[in-house]
């Protein structure tokens, strides 16, 4: 808040905005900032409230537990308020958390519930003689809306508790949530039927709970976890929190795998270090961890304060979202001349790494955000997932901010830009005279995928190119020693000095320009650059035809018989052998029987086509394998090359058809989906185990 604004000006003004805010996030599911902007404002207001106690306003959002109910629905008094928790953000503010508990029951040590922080809505369930009566949102803490008729589409949630023996009456609170394959599926969907796209998972579940018609809110994909019981008669539930939830799943009500008795300082730690390691290996986006003292009676023994429990506290994990000044937009043209927007950003910390620039994908993205440079910003980062731009900031807005304008040609070459019909993605028309379409082009050719020209980088590829030494993939095959040892370039740090490349360095690059002349059919496919055509569509076709010349002289239907291969993949294989210029570069560097004088000499070698008959050279055949996480022995790539040398098939998703997942570290929410289906999970040393004995066969 600005110093010239007295302390009265600025309490009011940030009781204002939290207001707003809090409206926005919790009523209207349409958050105007994130979380951790809001979390920002929010302490700042405490602290105020803390060093002068005038400044007490009974409309402060530190009076009060959530929003307010929707006027649509029906309004429900909670018999038991919902309480809201009280947030810390270090291992600090533990400590200081777990010393109160100590000072207050004088115990050596205290027995914590851990539990994932679910980022969801929360609700009240109410049953009576086991049959679900009511279902109501938190809405203030003491009065919600009536959401029952939608949350009875929730298969999650038994309409019926199970068991010979229910309570009379219970109370159990939990969270409704999408899951994060269900709310893709949901955006996905609703992107190509002109839908309402949610901005994340929480807000999916929100507003899907606050349909009127709960014919509605029966096609979203929504899920629920209980964690904790307000009210209950007629039944003894245990005296412990813990022990509790894993009585509600006897009702067959869903309780969160993840909780965990946990004792002292020690494990409170160790289970927050668990959960945000596992954090992007769950298929529900969590924010934080919730950690409750054990004991009910200590619990009661505590008490609250007036508006949070004492036993209770949410450590909040490092935000996945952030707020930040798009500062402009620049455009970069790939190797087959699309032309793909990226915002540079205000340098911001989110997500665990410093974030400055998103890619924007293409035009339809920005006018979909409706952004503009100078705009005030949401960047989301979860896990490994490249930083994007979720959301505008438009209430910042104060008219200094300029349109965002596509280029009509080419930023690197100036030729036109065309956006065919039917496609998201607009493309130079230069072909390879535009230079960056040349240089992505050779440096996906001499890619690990593709020939592994190791040494080739970045840098020497673009003096080549710059030089002029390269005009096509081709060239590489003319290079000698003294074309490389004589490149001139920088040193790659502040010193701004140049060096030569040098004879030490040429040697090893004109040595593995040798070793590429003898490359499998299928790396050679793949290193052509075909649109859309991967190292695993390049293996399909390799597979299905013996020889390159097949290949170019296949037919568009014969190319659409083969599996996994549609009609516009098909097309651009069929009209990449069509163009004059791709076969002649072809004719430059595969090896002729007919000694053509000009050939580099590349010799393909063919791959064999595995059959139910050849069990010793394709022992995975019809099995199929999902690789997750990070190999500490090999790329995923070379894990997947090996995998489809041994005849399997390697998919990027798990299903019922999935025969094992190769796990490595910090794997994603395919180890998830695989544990719900009973898929076989294997590890890293039992998968290295796995084809040293395959390989090893005769």
């Amino acid at each position: 808040m600005s110093d010239t604004l007295s302390q009265r000006e600025q309490y009011r003004k940030l009781i204002d905005t939290l207001n707003r805010y809090a409206k926005a996030y919790y009523v209207d599911d349409e958050p105007l900032v994130p979380d951790a902007e809001y979390d920002r404002l929010y302490r700042e207001l405490e602290l105020l409230e803390q060093s002068n106690l005038d400044l007490n306003d009974p409309d402060s959002p530190t009076k009060r537990v959530g929003g307010a109910p929707l006027s649509a629905f029906e309004s429900v008094q909670h018999k038991v308020p919902l309480m809201s928790m009280g947030d810390i953000f270090n291992h600090q503010e533990l400590i200081e958390f777990n010393q109160r508990m100590l000072n207050a029951i004088n115990v050596p040590e205290v027995e914590y519930c851990a539990e994932p922080k679910l980022d969801g809505l929360a609700v009240s369930l109410i049953y009576q003689d086991g049959l679900l009566v009511q279902a109501a949102t938190r809405g203030d803490g003491r009065v919600g809306e009536n959401i029952t008729e939608n949350v009875k589409t929730i298969k999650a949630i038994p309409l019926r508790l199970t068991g010979d023996h229910v309570p009379s009456y219970l109370d159990v609170r939990g969270e409704v949530i999408m899951t994060r394959d269900g709310f893709k599926k949901w955006n996905e969907n609703a992107l190509k039927t002109g839908g309402k796209v949610f901005a994340n998972p929480r807000n999916a579940a929100a507003g899907s709970l606050r349909q009127l018609d709960p014919k509605i809110t029966a096609k979203r994909p929504l899920s629920f976890f209980a964690y904790y019981v307000g009210q209950c008669e007629g039944y003894d539930l245990p005296e412990d929190q813990y022990h509790r939830l894993l009585e509600l799943k006897k009702f067959g009500l869903p309780v969160n795998p993840n909780i965990k008795l946990v004792n002292g300082l020690n494990g409170l730690k160790a289970f927050y270090d668990d959960i945000l390691a596992r954090r992007q290996t769950l298929n529900y986006d969590i924010d934080g961890v919730v950690l409750k003292v054990n004991s009910l009676p200590i619990q009661e023994q505590l008490g609250f304060t007036a508006k949070v429990p004492r036993w209770a506290i949410a450590y909040k994990f490092p935000p996945e979202e952030m707020m930040t000044k798009l500062l402009d937009v620049i455009f970069q043209v790939g190797r087959t001349g699309a032309i793909t927007p990226v915002a540079k950003l205000n340098p911001v910390y989110v997500g665990g790494v410093t974030v400055s620039s998103a890619t924007l994908h293409n035009e339809d993205e920005i006018r979909r955000l409706d952004l503009m440079i100078g705009d005030m910003v949401i960047v989301r980062r979860a896990g490994d997932v490249i930083p994007q731009i979720s959301g505008v900031v438009k209430e910042k807005r104060d008219g200094t901010q300029k349109e965002i304008v596509f280029p009509t040609v080419c930023p690197e070459c100036g030729s036109a830009i065309e956006r065919v019909e039917g496609e998201a993605v607009a493309r130079c028309t230069g072909g390879l005279v535009c230079h960056a379409q040349l240089r992505e082009s050779i440096l996906h050719y001499v890619s690990r995928d593709a020939l592994d020209l190791e040494g080739f980088g970045d840098r020497i590829v673009e003096q080549l190119v710059s030089t002029h030494k390269l005009n096509s993939i081709a060239d590489i095959y003319t290079l000698t020693q003294d074309d490389l040892a004589s490149l001139v370039l920088d040193a790659g740090d502040e010193t701004k000095k140049t060096r030569l490349l040098g004879n030490v360095v040429a040697k090893k690059l004109i040595a593995a320009i040798d070793r590429s002349r003898v490359i499998p059919l299928n790396r050679f496919i793949y290193a052509l650059g075909i649109r859309e055509v991967g190292a695993s569509t390049a293996r399909t076709l390799a597979t299905h035809f013996e020889t390159l010349d097949d290949l170019i002289k296949a037919s568009y239907s014969k190319l659409l018989q083969l599996p996994d291969i549609g009609p516009i993949v098909a097309k651009h294989i069929f009209d990449f052998f069509r163009e004059k210029h791709n076969l002649e570069i072809i004719e430059r560097l595969v090896k002729k029987d007919d000694g053509f004088l000009f050939s580099a000499g590349i010799e393909l070698t063919p791959l064999k086509q595995a059959t139910s008959d050849d069990a010793k050279a394709a022992p995975l055949l019809n099995q199929t394998f999902v690789i997750t996480g990070t190999l500490a022995s090999m790329d995923r790539n070379e894990a997947k090359n090996r995998l489809l040398d041994l005849g399997a098939k390697v998919s990027g998703s798990v299903s019922k058809k999935t025969t094992a997942l190769i796990c490595g570290e910090d794997a994603g929410s395919k180890l998830t989906k695989a544990q719900e289906l009973s898929i076989r999970i294997i590890y890293e040393e039992e998968f290295l185990q796995m084809l040293k004995d395959l390989e090893g066969k005769e």
